[in-house]
């Protein structure tokens, strides 16, 4: 054999091995430049501007003997239907705080509780089902329903809805239940053919949920009939949020989505540009948020996304360095502007205007925001993953005016006197300090 002719074989592998490695690298570059895309502004996108939503009831005007607050409901995971995350509660509630009571444990709460009158309602990862006094801490009744859960439950007419990603050590699928909000006695119990971590809205005589094999159903909240159900392009993790008659998710196969509440009919659907070579797009694992005529979510593609809630079309995009699971809160407090709150795995937590995207504030966290952000009164509350902390920020400035090292996913929710905060495995009652 020549000498010469395995020379030329080596020239070829190294040619074919250099192609390879520029090939590689053209890709990555590709890929980088379409995960790092620019910010996108469509200022002709519609923006309905709205009236200010009705504060909380004020405990110090309360008629003698009566208490306002006995029969004030937080009835969804984002407070209200459409999953803005924001109580206009009285400027009394803040800082500093006191702690009132604590329910310690050691199983993970991904998800904070919602309120029922005198109680709150806790789903804890292991798929128990807790009722605690809100005012004492006391633990009313527990309920264990399954073995795996993350998400909130849902609370309407005396009854506690739940859904669960495993209901048994057996098998992978979940289940959707409701419970007697009063001594927590099961009424109906529905396994589901795929795990669900959707947190559950109610409206009416309808729930309305999604899960991972990407179907969304909406069932009657009396015995847990399938009324319809509709086939998404992927997973749906995330709460589905209801506004104008319309139910509004976004999905694992990339794309954010508009049904008809009545039957389930799709009203529009659209997708992102992606950030893998063009070719597939981000995961929606946040709950989208819906105002001003625009739907606002997070996307593991490292960006915030709002679209016009009326035909599905890009408004803006706000590109951030890293996943962002998290799910926003939309508030115009008093004396701000239209604010969508978010935070990503970048360590930031951002304040970005409602209508075109831009940066108001940014706030370094120094660790991985994962949970949802929480508006009470005029401070936004997030919870730090990485530090176990949760802050609370001035929602106007971003300056800190709250900080306790206790938290992991989701903040806090209140009833207008006392803030609950959720930590990585107890909830906490904390009631404002009186001056002295």
């Amino acid at each position: 054999m020549s000498p010469e002719r395995p020379r030329s074989r080596r020239r070829i592998y190294i040619g074919l091995g250099i192609a390879l490695l520029l090939l590689i690298a053209g890709g990555s570059a590709a890929a980088y430049i379409l995960s790092s895309q620019g910010d996108v502004s469509n200022p002709n996108v519609a923006f309905r501007p709205e009236p200010t939503q009705t504060a909380a009831p004020d405990p110090t005007k309360a008629p003698k003997g009566k208490d306002p607050l006995d029969n004030f409901v937080w009835a969804d995971y984002g407070y209200s239907k459409d999953r803005r995350r924001y109580l206009p509660a009285s400027k009394l509630l803040r800082p500093p705080f006191w702690r009132r009571w604590s329910v310690t444990g050691k199983i993970l709460l991904e998800f904070g509780p919602v309120i029922g009158g005198r109680s709150l309602y806790l789903l804890k990862n292991n798929g128990a089902v807790y009722a605690i006094a809100k005012k004492t801490g006391r633990v009313r009744w527990k309920k264990k329903m399954g073995y795996l859960a993350a998400a909130s439950p849902a609370f309407a007419h005396g009854r506690v809805f739940v859904t669960l990603l495993k209901r048994s050590p057996g098998t992978n699928a979940g289940r959707v239940a409701a419970l007697s909000a009063k001594d927590g006695h099961v009424l109906w119990s529905k396994p589901l053919p795929s795990r669900s971590e959707s947190s559950p809205v109610v409206d009416g005589d309808r729930l309305y949920f999604g899960s991972e094999n990407g179907t969304v159903y909406a069932m009657r909240t009396t015995d847990g009939a399938v009324r319809w159900t509709y086939r998404a392009s992927g997973a749906v993790k995330g709460g589905i949020a209801l506004a104008g008659g319309k139910l509004y998710f976004g999905d694992y196969g990339g794309r954010v989505q508009a049904i008809r509440q009545r039957d389930g009919g799709r009203v529009w659907s659209t997708g992102t540009h992606g950030s893998r070579f063009g070719l597939a797009a981000g995961h929606f694992y946040s709950t989208a948020a819906v105002a001003y005529g625009r739907v606002y979510i997070g996307n593991t593609d490292g960006n915030v996304y709002s679209f016009s809630s009326d035909n599905g079309r890009l408004a803006w995009r706000h590109h951030t360095g890293s996943y962002v699971y998290a799910s926003p809160a939309v508030a115009q407090v008093p004396g701000g502007r239209p604010t969508v709150y978010i935070g990503s795995y970048d360590g930031n937590f951002y304040a970005l205007h409602a209508r075109d995207g831009h940066v108001l504030w940014t706030h370094r966290a120094g660790g991985k925001i994962s949970g949802g952000a929480t508006v009470i009164g005029d401070i936004v509350y997030f919870s730090n993953l990485s530090a176990k902390s949760t802050t609370g920020l001035g929602a106007r400035t971003g300056r800190k005016v709250f900080y306790m090292g206790r938290g992991a996913f989701n903040p806090a929710v209140s009833d207008g006197r006392m803030l609950f905060i959720t930590g990585f495995s107890s909830l906490y009652g904390l009631k404002v300090k009186k001056a002295r």
